[in-house]
C-alpha cells in the first residue's frame, strides 16, 4: 500500500548523538534559525531541523523524510528507523488491544479509560489517518476529528470506561490509590473489549504501576491475555488510538459539567482551575466540587482556604487528600514528587 510520506518527526538524542548532529548543522548548507529553548536550530531542503535543549531533535516540513532518511539516520542515529517500522517489530501489526487513559492529572471533569482493537489492515488504515499519541496534538479540535475517524474506522472494536468526578471521589475514598483505580479501570476496559473479540492474544499499556494490580483485576476472560506494560507505549498506535478516544471522551465531558454548573472549567490544576472553582462553589456551594472534580487532589485544600473552609464541608467522599501522584512505584527513600500529575 502506497503510503504519503511523513512530515514531522521527533526523535530522543544522547549527548553523543546530539554533538553529532550539532556539528553536522554547523559544518552544512543550513541556514541558522532562531526557536526557544533550543541548541540549535537550522532550515534546511524543505525542512526546518531543531535539536532542543532537552535532546529532542524534531525535524518538520515536506522534506523531513528525506532528511532523516539519507542524513540523520546514517550519520547521527546509526541505524535506520523510518520505513523498517514493520521490520523492526513485527508485532505491532499483530492483533492486540492498546489501552490508554485521559484526565487523571485534570481536576475537573472525569477520568477515562479507553481500549481500542487493531490489525494489519486496521493499523494501515491508522497510518493513513495520522493517528499518534493524543499528547502530541495541541488542539481539542484535531482530537475530535480524529476520534470520530477512528471510530468509523474501528465499528464497535474500541471500549470506554468513564468515571465521573461523583464516582471517582466514591473510589478514591475506598481505594486511596490512583494505580489502584487505573488498574481497575484498565482491566475493565480489556475485559470488555474481549467480550467482542474473544481471541485477541495480547493487550498493550504505558506503564504506571505494578502490572500484577491489573492482572489480579482481570475477570476470567481476561486471565489467559498476554499483558504488556512498557514505557512511552502510546508509540503504539493501538495505545495511540485508545489515548485520542479517552481524550475526546475527556474532553467532551468537562464541557458539558461545565454547561451543566454555568462555569467553563479548565483543564489541568493551574492558578485559572483554582479560579473557576471558587467561583462555581460562589454560584452553587463547596459540596459542587465533589460532583466537578477530583476532590483528593491539593487543589481542594487550595481553593477551600480562599474561602476559609474546609474538607470536613465535603463529608467522607471528599474527606482524603491524596499523596502526590506518581505514574512509576517509588523507590524506598526516595524524595515524594510535589506533583499531581505527570
Amino acid at each position: 500500500m502506497f503510503m504519503e510520506p511523513r512530515n514531522s518527526f521527533t526523535f530522543e538524542l544522547s549527548e553523543i548523538q546530539q554533538a553529532a548532529l550539532i556539528m553536522l548543522l554547523e559544518g552544512g548548507n543550513y541556514k541558522r534559525a532562531t526557536v526557544p529553548y533550543s541548541l540549535i536550530a537550522v532550515d534546511g531542503d524543505h525542512c526546518r531541523i531543531v535539536l532542543y535543549t532537552s535532546g529532542k531533535v524534531c525535524v518538520q516540513g515536506k522534506g523531513a523524510q528525506d532528511f532523516v532518511t539519507f542524513t540523520l539516520e546514517p550519520l547521527v542515529l546509526m541505524s535506520a528507523q523510518v520505513g523498517y517500522e514493520d521490520v523492526l517489530n513485527p508485532e505491532a501489526l499483530a492483533p492486540h488491544i492498546g489501552v490508554d487513559e485521559s484526565g487523571k492529572g485534570d481536576f475537573f471533569g472525569p477520568m477515562v479509560i479507553a481500549s481500542a482493537y487493531t490489525d494489519q489492515p486496521i493499523i494501515e488504515k491508522m497510518r493513513e489517518l495520522g493517528v499518534k499519541d493524543s499528547k502530541k496534538i495541541s488542539t481539542d479540535k484535531r482530537i475530535l476529528e480524529l476520534a470520530r475517524e477512528i471510530r468509523k474506522l474501528l465499528g464497535d472494536r474500541f471500549t470506554l470506561i468513564q468515571i465521573g468526578p461523583g464516582k471517582y471521589n466514591q473510589l478514591y475514598a475506598k481505594m486511596r490509590s490512583v494505580n489502584a483505580m487505573l488498574a481497575w479501570g484498565h482491566a475493565r476496559a480489556i475485559e470488555n473489549m474481549l467480550e467482542k473479540i474473544p481471541t485477541c492474544p495480547r493487550a498493550i499499556s504505558d506503564q504506571f504501576g505494578s502490572k500484577e494490580q491489573v492482572q489480579r483485576a482481570l475477570m476470567n476472560k481476561g486471565k489467559k491475555i498476554e499483558l504488556v506494560q512498557m514505557h512511552r507505549a502510546e508509540a503504539d498506535l493501538a495505545v495511540a488510538a485508545a489515548s485520542i478516544l479517552a481524550r475526546e471522551a475527556f474532553v467532551l465531558g468537562i464541557q458539558r459539567l461545565g454547561e451543566q454548573y454555568g462555569v467553563k472549567l479548565p483543564k489541568g490544576a493551574s492558578d485559572m482551575v483554582q479560579m473557576a472553582a471558587v467561583e462555581l462553589i460562589k454560584k452553587h456551594s463547596p459540596k459542587v466540587l465533589l460532583d466537578t472534580a477530583k476532590c483528593h487532589f491539593k487543589t481542594t485544600d487550595n481553593v477551600l482556604a480562599r474561602l476559609q473552609q474546609t474538607r470536613a464541608v465535603l463529608g467522607p467522599d471528599g474527606a482524603v487528600q491524596s499523596k502526590p501522584y506518581s505514574r512509576f512505584p517509588k523507590k524506598k527513600n526516595s524524595e515524594s514528587s510535589s506533583q499531581e500529575s505527570e
